[in-house]
């Protein structure tokens, strides 16, 4: 069993790579091959809309998410955790998601998924946000996500979204610390 964990925040050490380190903690009560990657560290550049993807279901553009992509592909966990910006994920978890239009072409498009569709992936969202809101508030993210992960075939199984970071750090927080840890574990026995 393998698992990705991407980290879409600009900051290493801070509320959302936190979580995601709880969640990597509960992965790691079963044998199972972790990779995380940092969105922020690799080259990743926008999709410029060309349509190359709807014409060949692959994206021509060559750079890091060239090998993201074959992760997706290997994985059976998909996590992904972004602050929240402005209601939505960072600008370099967008820019990894819409570059998955080579994903969502080849599925939709000609009917030949480039990502294996029998593999049962799962798939978890991490969300932490300043302010204190709703879970309404995250509403913006989740739609987004939700569509990502039916481009990849993966099952959106899992939302940990945490507001009134601004206040209180996550690295505090004991409930929401053991929720990912939770989640973690629960994902490996799914």
């Amino acid at each position: 069993m393998k698992a990705l964990v991407v980290l879409g925040s600009p900051r290493s050490k801070m509320n959302t790579d936190i979580l995601l380190e709880q969640i990597i903690r509960g992965l790691s009560t079963e044998v199972i091959e972790i990779e995380k990657i940092q969105l922020g560290k690799l080259t990743i550049s926008p999709c410029i809309s060309c349509n190359a993807c709807g014409k060949t279901g692959l994206c021509f553009i060559k750079d890091d998410m060239t090998e993201i992509y074959e992760k997706f592909n290997q994985s059976d966990i998909i996590v992904i955790g972004s602050p929240l910006y402005f209601n939505s994920v960072t600008g370099i978890t967008k820019m990894m998601i819409d570059r998955c239009q080579a994903f969502w072409s080849s599925k939709y498009v000609f009917n030949q998924p480039s990502i294996d569709k029998n593999r049962a992936r799962k798939g978890v969202f991490v969300c932490t946000g300043g302010a204190k809101q709703s879970e309404d508030g995250f509403i913006g993210a989740t739609v987004v996500m939700d569509l990502f992960f039916k481009a990849i075939n993966t099952e959106y199984t899992h939302n940990l979204l945490v507001d009134n970071t601004d206040e209180f750090f996550t690295g505090e927080r004991k409930d929401i610390l053991d929720r990912a840890y939770d989640i973690g574990k629960e994902l490996v026995k799914l």
